[in-house]
């Protein structure tokens, strides 16, 4: 059942930060996915760093971690995925 919340949650999170990033992403929803996830790990990790991973109620300054780090791996993943996807189309 993890794997599933850190898809669905990963989803979420890969969609709310192409739709902060201005501009056109061009990378597909999967990678978005994939994004989202680390991002998701990414801002836990952060969060930790912070001492605000375990708190009672609802973790608003994890969730908000999570979301910035989640808009810049999606930011530099599209940069990364463009250029690769540029490359091979050059050649």
């Amino acid at each position: 059942m993890g794997w599933l919340w850190a898809i669905i949650v990963g989803f979420v999170l890969g969609l709310i930060a192409k739709a902060i990033i201005p501009g056109k992403q061009h990378s597909p929803l999967w990678l978005t996915t994939i994004f989202g996830m680390l991002g998701a790990i990414a801002g836990n990790a952060i969060a930790r760093g912070f001492g605000v991973d375990a708190t009672s109620g609802i973790d608003w300054t994890r969730h908000a971690f999570q979301l910035v780090a989640a808009i810049v791996i999606v930011f530099l993943g599209d940069m990364a995925y463009m250029a690769v996807r540029g490359n091979k189309q050059r050649a």
